[in-house]
């Protein structure tokens, strides 16, 4: 069964832009062996392949665009550990002690990312705090309860009410949580970066590549591309982003449309607290905000449920504008000139939750790296631990609860 391309973004990612193309992969010509074949390199796919090269497996990775193109390309990278479903909504699913574990691991991915982040050069990494405020007033009773069972587990967390919100930051909203740690990043020079060194030390990376057959077997798992050409691998993890839905019969998750703009660079006073806060709204679809590491803001949000490229081409012009608007009610003074508007594709789970590991369409040689949610990019750092210990065959306390048969409460 042949699956095909997906177009991931519209109008101009910012990133891709920004950077050019980093470095040129070749496409697969001739047959292969490996430990681990990756499907996707994105960012999910480099830092899944890092770790498991990092650790002595010999590691394929194949995309079928240019390295970094889909995905990865649209992503605003917004760093945080909050998940999109609040602690209290996740501890009524699956009890506090598994709620309050995926949040800490969350934590954890900052630090790891950093890490990573830091063994590289140039790659747009910035600290933030995390500020969450309740746009409308009926949010904020709910977001007092969140803030208290944070607070009751140790996160690094801080009260805000609207006083304080207005003094600090200029916003007129009834109460807010400002978050450490939080961060962002340029995902598409990270994805460049890792796989370059990782193609130093031995990792084969070819783009333009697309497989159109995976079959499990029962010492290796069998991959079939658009040419005939056969990649045999020990294990197979799918981490093509939004694309990897494609391969499983089982729907796990909705793709909807987000919308993102950037700006030239502002000056550091006109940016104020901006300059050192990412700023995200209670209301649904999220307003989002956050600075680049050379003071550009980017701003997202006026997500749908469009699914169409060419439907959502059509809407990024609109949807920039409601945007820009949104943002000049909140901050009036501030200097806003969009210089690129882009929309991507995201995924939103029942629960807020990734899905790491196999699923029982292709038994436990194919496993699924499903990154899926507004921090994405934290659960790929989390998901890259978690598929060495299944490919290891060790325990790992995440697994149950990013597996495609977690038991809900």
């Amino acid at each position: 069964m042949s699956k095909g391309e997906m177009d991931l973004s519209s109008g101009y990612p910012f990133w891709a832009v920004k950077n050019g193309l980093l470095a040129a992969f070749p496409p697969l010509r001739s047959d292969e062996r490996c430990d681990v074949a990756i499907l996707g390199a994105g960012i999910s796919g480099a830092l899944i392949a890092n770790e498991l090269a990092t650790h002595g497996f010999d590691v394929v990775l194949l995309d079928e665009r240019d390295v970094g193109w889909g995905s990865t390309s649209a992503s605003t990278a917004l760093i945080q550990y909050e998940i999109d479903t609040h602690l209290v909504d996740l501890a009524r699913d699956y009890g506090e002690a598994k709620a309050v574990l995926a949040y800490r691991a969350c934590v954890e991915a900052i630090a790891m990312l950093r890490d990573v982040a830091g063994s590289l050069r140039d790659v747009g990494w910035r600290e933030f705090d995390s500020l969450y405020y309740a746009s409308r007033p009926r949010d904020a009773s709910p977001m007092a309860q969140e803030f208290a069972l944070r607070e009751k587990h140790g996160f690094d967390v801080e009260w805000l009410d609207r006083a304080r919100l207005r003094e600090r930051y200029g916003v007129d909203a009834r109460a807010g949580i400002l978050n450490r740690p939080a961060a962002g990043l340029d995902p598409y020079r990270l994805t460049y970066r890792l796989l370059q060194r990782l193609k130093r030390g031995g990792t084969r990376v070819f783009d333009r590549t697309t497989v159109e057959r995976i079959e499990p077997r029962s010492r290796d798992v069998l991959l079939t591309t658009r040419e005939g050409l056969q990649v045999r691998a020990s294990h197979v993890i799918v981490a093509a982003g939004y694309s990897s839905q494609r391969w499983l019969t089982q729907r796990v998750a909705d793709n909807r449309s987000s919308y993102a703009f950037v700006t030239d660079t502002i000056d550091a006073a006109a940016l104020g607290p901006l300059r050192t806060t990412l700023m995200w709204e209670s209301a649904r679809p999220y307003l989002y905000l956050r600075t680049t590491s050379d003071d550009r803001l980017i701003v997202g949000g006026e997500d749908d449920a469009i699914d169409l490229a060419a439907r959502r081409d059509m809407q990024v012009g609109n949807k920039t504008r409601r945007l820009v608007a949104k943002v000049r009610e909140l901050f009036p003074d501030l200097p806003l000139q969009p210089v690129f508007s882009w929309a991507g594709t995201f995924a939103e789970t029942r629960d807020g939750l990734p899905y790491f590991g196999p699923h029982p369409q292709y038994g436990n040689r194919v496993h699924f790296a499903m990154a899926y949610g507004g921090n994405g990019i934290t659960y790929s750092m989390l998901g890259a631990g978690l598929l060495r210990a299944l490919i290891e065959r060790r325990p790992h306390p995440l697994r149950a609860l990013f597996s495609f048969d977690r038991p809900t409460r």
